[in-house]
């Protein structure tokens, strides 16, 4: 309990972003943090997984590991006779012997180690030399079924959800209306990892506010209407909307948006901790931030194109390039929070809303 306290009295976020200061540079560099940060942070978050394809067929299993270098939870994705799908503890309750190590298909889960067997459901079917146990099988002794979520043809999974799946996306159902997702495909070409020397809220904190963008983005702040930029807060993230300069792609909306008649060039959302989903006219970027470290980070970006011949224009023409510019500027930061002569700054008003809200969400789990 007092380490709760401690950590909150530590991090109080102001709601009034006029009067608010933002998390003292101690935060990106405290191991202690991190450590709390990822128990009370990332293990009650939804994480991307990626398509259901995995999964594709009854009688198929695959096994992952949730957020390596983090959390390191070993999973299995199934998908039984009846073709429902589930996400399962990939580790034997017996002696926590790893289940599965490879993709493909199978009729039953067998623990290697002792013979224990599980359906596709989770259910312990056969564990023998526990004839004569008392009150065997109990609850404890089946698979433990992690929550499974799903967003067009791509899942997520929670191991400990503190908030309903549907609660999570509110708000983008609302602006990209009833979106293809089927007719989006990967391009692997397109899609990359970045893995860089800073701490992963820095690189959430650059994201979530375009204060910087005509400084560091020349090529990007060309393709926007000048002044036009703008971010609406989500219950559990927010939306960063760009508006398309003449002459660039912009987005085709429904006439249920509430931005229908704008020339929308990218709605950047970011959903608490560490998923961006950014639409373009060509299709969708996705970005996952995972942390590594206190002070490593791995940033996935997933390409999936809906309209090709739109690739390398407007918003979302070089992503590698705003990559490689957001890395330089994050990186300089991380060293300049651990200077001795800096605590912590201000926020912005209208500028930096995001960043703020992120504080507080971050403030409000540690506590």
């Amino acid at each position: 309990m007092q380490g709760l306290l401690t950590c909150f009295m530590r991090f109080p976020i102001h709601p009034d972003i006029r009067e608010a200061h933002t998390l003292p540079g101690s935060f990106y560099t405290d191991l202690g943090v991190y450590e709390d940060v990822k128990e009370r942070v990332f293990t009650n978050s939804w994480q991307w997984l990626g398509v259901l394809d995995a999964v594709g067929e009854p009688g198929t299993a695959f096994p992952f590991t949730m957020l390596p270098g983090l959390l390191d939870e070993p999973l299995v994705l199934t998908q039984d006779e009846a073709g429902i799908v589930h996400c399962l503890s990939n580790v034997c309750t017996h002696r926590g012997n790893i289940l599965l190590k490879a993709h493909g298909k199978c009729k039953k889960i067998r623990c290697a180690y002792h013979g224990r067997r599980f359906g596709l459901d989770g259910r312990l079917e056969y564990a023998p030399g526990f004839e004569s146990a008392q009150s065997f099988p109990s609850e404890d002794d089946h698979l433990p079924r992690i929550p499974l979520a799903q967003l067009g043809r791509f899942i997520f999974a929670s191991l400990a959800p503190s908030v309903k799946f549907a609660e999570w996306t509110i708000g983008l159902q609302e602006r990209i209306g009833d979106y293809p997702w089927h007719l989006l495909k990967l391009d692997p070409s397109r899609t990359k990892s970045y893995s860089f020397d800073a701490n992963w809220a820095l690189y959430v904190d650059n994201y979530l506010e375009g204060f910087h963008i005509p400084f560091v983005h020349k090529g990007l702040n060309a393709t926007l209407e000048k002044g036009e930029y703008h971010v609406e807060k989500l219950p559990w993230g927010n939306v960063q909307i760009g508006i398309a300069a003449e002459g660039q792609p912009a987005l085709d909306l429904p006439p249920t948006s509430p931005d229908h008649g704008k020339r929308v060039a990218a709605y950047y959302f970011w959903f608490f901790p560490n998923l961006m989903l950014n639409f373009y006219p060509w299709g969708l970027s996705v970005n996952v931030v995972r942390p590594q470290g206190i002070q490593k980070t791995q940033v996935q970006f997933l390409t999936y194109v809906l309209h090709p011949k739109l690739l390398d224009q407007g918003a979302g023409a070089d992503l590698h390039r705003v990559e490689m510019e957001d890395e330089e500027v994050v990186l300089d930061v991380q060293k300049g929070i651990r200077a001795r002569l800096y605590k912590q700054g201000r926020y912005s008003p209208t500028m930096e809303l995001g960043v703020h809200q992120f504080h507080q969400m971050l403030s409000k789990a540690l506590g």
